[in-house]
């Protein structure tokens, strides 16, 4: 089974939409998104309508933390641009939106895989998995072969070599990695729709379980339109600056 795995879409249909095409045209089976439907972006409500549309096809989507802040389930604090954004999300969901984002779990699991959108140590505290002793804790409180998350807006592979010590790697797009069930894996797919690497364009990741190969992508969707959106919204410059790939 082929999985295309979307973190941090950020309310950012034009970057969602395209992953989505570019996904299809690979013969995915189907979608698990990683968390933070919303936040930043200027349409929260399109975004999880979309996800609600693709039915059985979504495998597990867990909850990030701008979803948990959005229906009063979040504690992390966030800078004052950020709570913003949740400011501005709330008016624009519907009653049905909000009970979407209000049931997804903060982890889920499937086999020998985890979901989640932080660390799985404590996926509640939303903790950035930042080097290798934060991959190592969120591995070891799973208890699986694999980990995905998000939250880390960058791409970025650690595994456990033979000596049993675990290294990052960062991944190439495009190139398919093997990422083998003799050892354990966490990666973090990048985010979806405000990555932070100063380039414009979508990550995603695609997960084939039965291969045991992991190929990261970047897509290039119709940045102009989005971040006009953010704009003519009134949210923060920076948010535009950054789908932008500005400082």
């Amino acid at each position: 089974m082929k999985l295309a795995l979307l973190a941090d879409v950020h309310a950012n249909i034009e970057a969602l939409d395209a992953c989505l095409a570019h996904a299809g045209d690979q013969g995915v089976d189907g979608y698990v998104f990683l968390g933070d439907l919303v936040g930043y972006g200027a349409d929260p409500a399109a975004v999880i309508d979309r996800v609600i549309a693709l039915g059985a096809a979504v495998r597990a989507s867990v909850m990030g933390n701008h979803d948990a802040a959005v229906v009063g389930r979040g504690d992390e604090p966030m800078n004052d641009e950020a709570h913003a954004a949740i400011i501005w999300t709330l008016p624009r969901l519907s009653m049905a939106q909000r009970q979407y984002l209000a049931g997804l779990p903060l982890i889920a699991s499937d086999g020998d895989v985890t979901w989640v959108h932080a660390s799985a140590n404590h996926p509640e505290r939303f903790d950035y998995v930042s080097c290798a002793a934060d991959a190592r804790a969120s591995l070891d409180a799973a208890g699986s072969r694999y980990v995905f998350s998000g939250h880390v807006h960058d791409p970025t592979l650690y595994y456990v070599g033979s000596d049993g010590r675990l290294s990052p790697f960062v991944p190439t797009m495009g190139v398919a990695l093997p990422v083998g069930r003799h050892r354990s894996w966490l990666g973090i797919v990048g985010s979806c729709g405000q990555p932070r690497d100063g380039k414009t364009g979508a990550w995603y990741a695609i997960f084939d379980r039965a291969k045991a190969r992991l190929t990261y992508h970047r897509v290039p969707y119709d940045v102009a339109a989005a971040a006009a959106k953010i704009r003519r919204a009134g949210l923060p410059e920076r948010f535009a600056l950054q789908i932008e790939g500005l400082p």
